[in-house]
């Protein structure tokens, strides 16, 4: 796992002082080297965080055989002892996963993304054709991000800072992304906050040649269904998950997991453990509440033996953990979680570098209590749009209940699941905030099917899953040094499950119908009754710390303050309740008041 940086143009050794800041503004991405090499007309810079193959064989920038493609990667390439034993005639130096993509590119050029598993954002120089090859993972577990600078230069990076850091480029804010931040709770996924530094989208590749550039989608999520019977897809479930859990446990360090005491994380453990005796799990505890997983992940760990070890949220203030966290968030993050996830990630870096994590089962398995009502709401069928109208306008004359009021507004499942479900605040809310801009809408890679559920997790998949999850799981365990892997998103494991018949997964009364039935008697009796629970917290029990009461005060009630640039001072004001929207403005106006100076 790294932090890989890049500036393609003429004369680019004079680039060797943006590219040393551009790396040393990631650094913490890959604290054990750094590195940069240059072509004539290309800069390429690296941070290593060692994970295999610890010799200096594995440094990057890494050079091909001829010299002629140079390559900086950032991510794993899971299998690829295997991959490596189909190019026998390169001449390896290393036994590095970085190296087996130099020889794939040599043979296959960009259809070597076809077989290429693993999460990954790489560029790849091509001296010869005088182009550069770039790809981002199927999910977007890793994050790629690039501009054109002032002489119109092409940079690419890891993180924005690092974009910022080559002080060519002055950033430019979107403030059709502010709405779209106030709607969903985090930046588009296809987006940046600046109107003039992009996001490779996930699964696409990008070609740079003659100051042109190219993307293109290499992979789009399946959706086909699958016509296996049940217990031959619980079956066939059991061997993927196995094998992904099993090759993302190669690494040259130490290797943690999670445990929250939910399903998910508890079969990853439970998977786990068959691999590696006294696994060191981590779980973040509530010590009071119906947020308190501590119970249930002790009840895994003393199951399985594991090097069990507690985080309490005690230790450290909310006030001084957020400020922290947006030292280094190049972008604004509502989600509650980020918390407990930055706090877990800095406490397996001090014996970890590497840790799996049960992220993405929810998606993948039908696990949010949203998929069950939609479905139960859709079963009792939603309206045409006029007729939505007139049942409202009868709804304010007569009551006849909240679930029929709900339906109506909605025409369809999707409709519902893409304007309700995780929403914020509402289209006229923003505006009247001050945001006139319309929100970006998004497209995806298939067309949803309001009677497929599958496509409800279809739509997380693309929107949520990259836009939120990934980015906060990726910034928090780079942020302090670790590696965080995801079994659930092996290619073919996930694969498999999108493919799943939805009935297969969630029904209006059920949950992960196809996890509990491979991995039930994997879990405890307590965990297998267990619902979701999800990993935030409530916003308002943190709104009464006296330092964080503070924090609001100075960013959202004093007219001065940089989130005024753009929001109504007077609307502000309205909705600061202590709830989730008055923590999406404090976010907000954090990370406005940390940017100040460059906006």
């Amino acid at each position: 796992m790294c932090g890989i940086a890049g500036i393609i143009t003429p004369n680019a050794k004079n680039y060797s002082e943006k590219i040393q800041k551009m790396t040393d503004a990631i650094a913490y991405r890959g604290p054990d080297s750094a590195h940069q090499e240059f072509y004539e007309n290309a800069a390429l810079g690296h941070r290593r965080l060692s994970i295999i193959d610890l010799s200096e064989n594995g440094n990057q920038p890494m050079f091909s055989d001829t010299k002629n493609e140079c390559i900086v990667l950032n991510g794993e390439i899971y299998g690829f002892l295997d991959i490596k034993k189909n190019y026998s005639t390169y001449p390896f130096r290393g036994t590095t996963d970085t190296e087996v993509v130099l020889a794939m590119y040599q043979k296959s050029g960009a259809n070597l993304l076809q077989e290429l598993p693993g999460m990954f954002a790489f560029a790849i120089w091509d001296d010869k054709k005088q182009e550069l090859f770039c790809a981002r993972d199927r999910f977007g577990e890793k994050p790629f991000y690039y501009a054109f600078g002032k002489n119109n230069e092409f940079i690419f990076a890891s993180e924005i800072k690092a974009i910022l850091a080559s002080g060519l480029v002055k950033p430019e804010i979107d403030k059709s992304q502010i709405a779209y931040y106030l709607k969903n709770g985090y930046i588009h996924p296809h987006k940046s906050i600046y109107k003039n530094i992009f996001n490779l989208k996930p699964a696409h590749q990008l070609i740079l040649k003659e100051g042109k550039v190219e993307t293109k989608p290499y992979w789009k999520i399946p959706t086909e269904t699958s016509n296996l019977s049940l217990n031959d897809s619980v079956e066939k479930f059991q061997f993927l998950l196995d094998d992904a859990v099993k090759k993302q446990m190669v690494a040259d360090v130490p290797v943690g997991s999670f445990l929250s005491g939910g399903l998910d994380s508890s079969t990853i453990v439970a998977i786990a453990s068959k691999y590696k005796k006294n696994l060191k799990t981590l779980v973040y505890g509530f010590e009071t509440g119906d947020l308190n997983e501590m119970p249930y992940a002790k009840a895994i760990a003393d199951k399985y033996e594991t090097d069990h070890h507690i985080l309490l949220d005690r230790k450290q203030k909310i006030s001084e953990t957020l400020q922290e966290i947006y030292a280094y968030m190049d972008e604004p993050l509502m989600d509650s979680s980020l918390l407990p996830t930055h706090l877990i990630f800095k406490e397996a870096s001090k014996n970890l570098k590497v840790v799996l994590s049960g992220d993405v089962g929810d998606e993948l398995f039908g696990g949010y209590t949203f998929y069950k009502y939609n479905i139960d709401l859709s079963q009792k069928g939603y309206y045409p749009t006029i007729l939505s109208k007139m049942l409202l306008l009868g709804n304010r004359l007569k009551n006849v209940g909240s679930e029929r009021l709900l339906r109506a507004k909605y025409s369809d499942s999707i409709d519902f699941h893409q304007n309700k479900v995780r929403n914020h605040f509402t289209p006229s809310e923003i505006k009247k905030l001050g945001i006139s801009d319309d929100i970006p809408t998004q497209d995806f890679s298939f067309k949803p099917n309001p009677e497929d559920f599958n496509d409800l997790m279809r739509i997380d998949l693309e929107k949520y899953v990259p836009g939120n999850m990934l980015l906060k799981g990726d910034r928090t365990a780079m942020h302090n040094s670790v590696e965080a892997r995801i079994p659930f998103l092996d290619k073919d494991f996930a694969e498999f499950c999108i493919q799943l018949p939805w009935q297969f997964k969630v029904n209006k009364s059920e949950d992960k119908i196809i996890l509990r039935k491979a991995y039930s008697k994997a879990w405890t009796e307590e965990i297998a009754k267990r619902g979701k629970n999800g990993f935030g917290a409530h916003v308002n029990e943190w709104f009464k710390e006296p330092e964080l009461q503070e924090l609001s005060r100075n960013l959202l009630e004093n007219k001065e303050s940089p989130i005024f640039k753009f929001l109504n001072f007077e609307e502000v004001q309205k909705k600061l309740n202590h709830q989730t929207q008055h923590w999406s403005l404090l976010v907000l106006a954090l990370w406005f008041q940390n940017h100040k100076n460059i906006i």
